[in-house]
């Protein structure tokens, strides 16, 4: 019987500013992630893929998602599904260089009462997009919400996001208002005054965090969780593998951080921020080394409709894997709250007759 050990590596790299794990292989899907081509690759590679392969397929059967795919438009989107199309709809959005499986463990606190829908946005994972596809957070958000329409999921939304996927949640809140019925932003990234980690203020740092070769992974990892989940160790090998064959994608993620910065400022974020009209949860890892707590109060303070933000001790930037029982009991009751809230935009529409 394989000796579980405790570990530092499970989906735990490349979250600066939103850059969450990229190394996670995709399990049960209908374009399964491959390696980059090794012919010398050896057979105990193999295994430890496939057993990659099966901890998420197990994840997403324990969380009661299946795995889907739509081409909308020119992109090819691969998404897990759960839960009752007859109950409200929570779209779940990872980091850049993250997967739809970095929610599993959320998700299978959210898919008994709720419609869960949890994409892998263009360029990573599974969805599929042309060569000169624009990474940027304002396309990534228009692409988004044609996928959403596509399935028929846009009213009356929950929209959560982690890391980068906050930004791109508050951007959704914002461009659709009307159809978002709440936000929920974890160790959210965006243009802070008060950030002062080496990652947010120099977004070039972030090529720090990326996994290259062997042996990277155990020093890059303590910087990410603080509480790391238990995995295996030939999952945790498999893992710097994948990570490997992905640091060309993963430094041209973060040029768009880069680019990023350059284009907003803390003022224009701000009011970007403070356009949003849905109620608004705010939950931030203590411990978090990649982008500071002290902003989720500034964060608070730029938006309309936030409570006050949720601070979990002993938790990293991954609240979502490090800490998913805790992050579900302060969402629920959240959820449940505001899901027949009025959208105040409601009052200020003039009748056409």
């Amino acid at each position: 019987m394989m000796k579980f050990i405790r570990s530092r590596y499970l989906h735990t790299t490349l979250l600066a500013l939103g850059l969450s794990t990229s190394c996670l292989v995709q399990s049960a899907a209908p374009n399964p992630y491959t390696f980059t081509k090794n012919n010398n690759a050896s057979n105990s590679n193999a295994t430890e893929l496939k057993l990659l392969q099966n901890h998420f397929q197990q994840q997403r059967k324990q969380a009661g998602l299946s795995s889907k795919s739509i081409r909308v438009g020119d992109v090819v989107w691969s998404y897990n599904e759960g839960g009752s199309h007859s109950k409200p709809t929570i779209l779940l959005i990872h980091g850049l260089a993250g997967t739809r499986d970095n929610w599993n463990r959320v998700a299978q606190f959210l898919t008994p009462d709720y419609h869960v829908i949890i994409p892998d946005l263009p360029n990573s994972g599974d969805t599929k997009t042309p060569s000169n596809f624009d990474n940027s957070v304002p396309n990534v958000t228009s692409q988004l919400r044609q996928f959403i329409e596509a399935i028929d999921c846009e009213e009356n939304l929950h929209v959560a996001g982690h890391s980068l996927g906050g930004p791109i949640a508050t951007l959704y809140a914002s461009q659709y208002p009307f159809d978002t019925q709440s936000l929920f932003l974890l160790n959210s990234a965006g243009i802070y005054k008060l950030a002062n980690t080496p990652y947010t203020k120099n977004p070039l740092s972030l090529n720090d965090l990326i996994v290259s070769k062997h042996g990277d992974l155990a020093n890059i990892a303590k910087q990410i969780m603080q509480n790391p989940p238990a995995i295996t160790s030939q999952i945790q090998h498999a893992q710097e593998e994948a990570l490997i064959s992905r640091s060309e994608q993963t430094r041209k993620a973060i040029e768009q951080i880069v680019k990023l910065n350059r284009i907003y400022t803390p003022d224009s974020f701000a009011r970007l921020a403070g356009s949003i009209e849905a109620p608004t949860l705010i939950l931030w890892g203590k411990q978090d080394r990649i982008i500071n707590v002290e902003v989720a109060n500034e964060l608070q303070s730029l938006l309309k409709r936030a409570e006050k933000p949720v601070i979990l001790n002993n938790v990293g930037h991954m609240p979502l894997l490090e800490a998913e029982k805790q992050v579900a009991q302060y969402y629920l009751p959240f959820l449940s709250k505001t899901q027949n809230l009025k959208n105040p935009l409601a009052d200020k529409l003039i009748p056409l007759n």
